[in-house]
């Protein structure tokens, strides 16, 4: 098990291999689809993205309000490839690691490796368990959307697996580029 603290360098992407298990610390900002094509229009007109995307881990989750005492609530994996026709551009921006559940296109592969980034799986169906590791959650920007707002997380020891590598390596996939 590998331990990784985001933002992520380009040292610790380096070492990480397509199939590792990881233990993530650190902070991270959730997004979907809606906060994605947000990002784009603010990329293709040069407006000042809500937060600095270099080095940066986006999780695609839109997360349940948290009980009391707790800072957020059921927070698992949305399908990554929902937002795939997003991501090279945002990958292009300095977005380093990605966390969802499921394969990605082939366009996802080319940009990780050609930027050196890395796409992380978190396990679908245990939003809440996941919650636990989510040690702070706050709105950073675009509340007007609701459970789809864009949150930064600081978690603590969040168990993942690496789904794509820098080098382009993929567990979906049976070929390697290793």
């Amino acid at each position: 098990m590998k331990t990784i603290v985001a933002p992520l360098d380009k040292g610790q992407i380096k070492k990480l291999k397509a199939g590792d298990e990881v233990l993530l610390s650190g902070e991270i900002y959730t997004a979907r689809d809606q906060a994605h094509k947000r990002f784009i229009e603010a990329i293709s007109k040069r407006k000042k993205l809500p937060f600095d995307f270099k080095n940066q881990i986006i999780y695609y989750c839109g997360p349940n309000p948290g009980k009391k005492g707790r800072p957020i609530g059921s927070c698992g994996p949305t399908t990554s490839s929902r937002v795939d026709k997003f991501t090279p551009a945002l990958i292009k921006a300095g977005i380093r690691g990605m966390i969802g559940k499921g394969a990605r296109a082939k366009e996802i592969v080319t940009a990780v490796k050609k930027y050196k980034a890395v796409y992380l799986l978190a396990p679908a169906g245990l939003g809440a368990l996941i919650s636990k590791f989510v040690k702070k959650a706050k709105v950073v920007c675009y509340k007007d959307l609701g459970p789809e707002a864009v949150y930064k997380f600081k978690v603590s020891k969040l168990p993942l697996i690496v789904a794509i590598d820098a080098k382009g390596n993929n567990i979906f996939t049976v070929h390697s580029n290793r």
